[in-house]
């Protein structure tokens, strides 16, 4: 079985692109992959299920032509993501498509699962599970998943709240196997932090709904470049869960960011995108508080080549 560790040597960059509900799909994921870094999409994407099959396929038949002609410059893997939350019916179905196609990574969300990390396992692939807190970390590392992904305050969709330095530090204090840090990592720099603090990955999802190849509207491109930090709401509203959200877009949909009510958590509702009428990442555009360093629209490939300046420019700071 290959390890992260193994994975990361031949990655141009220390850095996974995250599963973005709706907004990923084969060319963006097909994109980050040749350019140097993970990419991932969310199994939900591929709608109706038996498109899942063929998506998996496109992208393996893709990256397989670019390792042909670039044996020098071989793509990254690909991950796929699953919501293992039981409101999530199309799970089994997904899980058996993943295992037939052999995805290299999967990435599960919103519940550890013994008998999904084994499946993975059956035929060699990956896993990595994303925690907010440390409570959730030790329960997914117990339970079997090969590394964790520490989703720390502001970072986009759902998101936890505690510091990336604190959490980190937490987890670290008794796993020694992968994490990849998410909150905020927009830059280069941020990537290269993230390593100091004693991740392995950098986990990088907003600024990729403002590249050529992501599946969003033209307004929330736009949203991306044009709003920043203070333009964020933490809130629960729409999906049970709380997750960081483009206030522009809660307006749109005729709501008072600054005075949303408090879901109920029991009826947490992810494979319909929610449980309002205003539909969480179609109608209200899930964000990290990291867009303000994206400062223009562009294809994946050109803003990962911006992250590489920056990180390379990052380390000759950090040891000069």
């Amino acid at each position: 079985m290959t390890t992260f560790a193994e994975i990361k040597t031949r990655l141009r960059l220390p850095v996974i692109g995250a599963p973005l509900f709706i907004v990923s799909n084969p060319n963006l994921v097909i994109a980050q992959c040749k350019a140097g870094i993970i990419g991932s999409f969310p199994a939900l994407n591929a709608r109706p299920q038996a498109e899942l099959d063929e998506w998996i396929i496109q992208i393996k038949e893709a990256l397989a032509d670019h390792d042909a002609k670039n044996p020098d410059r071989p793509a990254a893997p690909f991950a796929v993501n699953q919501i293992v939350h039981r409101s999530n019916d199309r799970l089994a179905q997904d899980m058996e498509t993943c295992v037939k196609q052999k995805a290299p990574i999967v990435i599960c969300s919103l519940g550890a699962r013994e008998d999904v990390y084994k499946a993975i396992h059956s035929y060699g692939g990956l896993v990595l599970h994303d925690v907010i807190n440390d409570t959730f970390a030790r329960k997914a590392i117990e339970k079997g998943a090969d590394g964790l992904i520490t989703v720390a305050a502001g970072a986009g969709g759902h998101a936890g709240v505690i510091s990336p330095f604190a959490l980190v530090q937490e987890i670290r204090e008794w796993f020694e196997g992968p994490i990849a840090l998410s909150g905020s990592i927009a830059t280069g720099g941020a990537v290269l932090a993230a390593e100091a603090m004693g991740a392995d990955f950098g986990y990088i999802g907003s600024p990729f709904i403002a590249t050529d190849e992501a599946n969003a509207s033209e307004a929330y491109k736009n949203a991306i470049v044009g709003y920043g930090a203070d333009d964020i709401v933490y809130t629960n509203l729409f999906t049970g869960v709380h997750g960081n959200y483009l206030k522009p877009s809660i307006v749109a949909a005729g709501l008072d960011p600054d005075n949303l009510p408090q879901s109920d958590p029991s009826k947490m509702n992810f494979g319909s995108g929610g449980n309002s009428a205003a539909k969480a990442w179609k109608d209200i555009w899930g964000c990290g508080q990291g867009i303000g360093a994206v400062k223009k629209r562009a294809p994946a490939a050109e803003y990962i080549e911006l992250l590489a300046r920056e990180y390379e420019a990052a380390r000759k700071r950090v040891c000069g």
